[in-house]
């Protein structure tokens, strides 16, 4: 057998090994996951990763986040939670939509948050909320990853929507549409869990 013929089938074999021994993926980046998407702070859990390091946190050091510790999650870490779909009527179109991806109480859930405190809602242009834990689960927000089935894009709504399906609650349907998203931050990116 000639030298590149045994390194290629010694290389195809390996990555065999590698695609029968890979795990599902969990809501827990790993180190070669892809890109992280939303980054959980404040009352949280152990963590897997560390301090805010401002050097090369630049978006979050600008926006004058402080963390010990922090739980980030990837696309695929949001996609292997349960997913919820739901149908608002948005206010950029005046039309229904689907949107889907796990629910916010889950993502802090799988964060190791505690579950009493308000949660503060960051999105990437600077927007944020203060939105009470109580109401996280009544009006059943989801952290969207897909709209009407395709993922989100950046520089649109996306990549990922803190959001709730406003036609379902009568107290928001009372507000004109303009105001019934007013505690949904699109570009959502980071989630300060307080105690």
């Amino acid at each position: 057998m000639k030298k590149r013929q045994f390194l290629a089938a010694g290389l195809f074999g390996m990555s065999s090994v590698a695609m029968a021994t890979s795990k599902k993926p969990n809501a827990t980046c790993s180190k070669d996951s892809g890109p992280v998407l939303l980054t959980v702070t404040g009352a949280i859990g152990a963590g897997n990763r560390g301090a805010l390091d401002p050097a090369l946190d630049q978006m979050m050091a600008k926006q004058t986040l402080q963390f010990n510790r922090a739980h980030t999650f990837d696309f695929a870490a949001l996609r292997a939670l349960p997913q919820t779909t739901i149908r608002p009527t948005l206010e950029y179109d005046n039309k229904q939509h689907v949107l889907s991806g796990p629910l916010l109480s889950e993502v802090l859930k799988a964060a190791g948050a505690s579950a009493a405190g308000d949660v503060l809602l960051r999105a990437v242009d600077g927007y944020a909320v203060q939105v009470a834990m109580a109401d996280i689960r009544k009006y059943r927000f989801i952290v969207a990853t897909h709209l009407d089935g395709k993922a989100i894009p950046l520089g649109g709504l996306g990549p990922l929507w803190a959001v709730y399906d406003a036609d379902s609650f009568p107290d928001i349907m009372e507000k004109p549409i303009s105001a019934r998203f007013a505690l949904c931050p699109w570009g959502t990116y980071h989630i300060e869990a307080k105690a």
